[in-house]
């Protein structure tokens, strides 16, 4: 299975998000990553979604999310002609035995700590999902506490996906 990424606008309503997902669930697919914000038009909301599926079943989603009352435009976004990031906040346990190990490692990462105390640090990390991934590996033996990640975000090189 591959994996792809989908991009679709969407008018701002309430309710919209919960018709794309239900599509996805009816369609028995599981969506590895869901991010939704407003566009530079506050009228119009972006969906990112990131699944594995083959050829076929992306042609699929693509023409029934076309089909949904409020969704403006959808196109698949090709991994090799866009720029594709993740954020993740992820807080590690503090030790006298771990704390220089921590802050190496946001530092080979080109992550920020952004809250520090006695018990935890709390790092930020933008990168591809591979990055993101090799650094939650990384940082598992020191002792994570909590993480959270945004899901992709992706947007293609040198050209708008659509025309509003």
């Amino acid at each position: 299975m591959k994996r792809f990424v989908i991009a679709a606008l969407v008018e701002n309503k309430y309710g919209v998000l919960t018709r794309v997902a239900g599509l996805f669930m009816r369609k028995g697919f599981n969506i590895d990553s869901l991010t939704v914000g407003e566009t530079e038009d506050s009228s119009f909301s972006r969906i990112t979604i990131t699944l594995r599926g083959d050829d076929n079943d992306k042609d699929q989603l693509i023409s029934q999310l076309r089909k949904l009352h409020n969704v403006t435009y959808v196109k698949h976004i090709d991994e090799k002609n866009s720029v594709e990031r993740e954020l993740i906040l992820i807080k590690v346990k503090n030790t006298v035995q771990n704390r220089s190990e921590i802050m190496a490692i946001t530092e080979i990462y080109r992550a920020k700590i952004v809250d520090y105390n006695p018990k935890t640090i709390c790092v930020v990390m933008t990168g591809k999902p591979s990055k993101i991934n090799a650094f939650i590996e990384i940082l598992r033996p020191l002792g994570i506490v909590e993480l959270c990640r945004t899901g992709v975000v992706a947007i293609e090189r040198n050209k708008a996906i659509y025309n509003v």
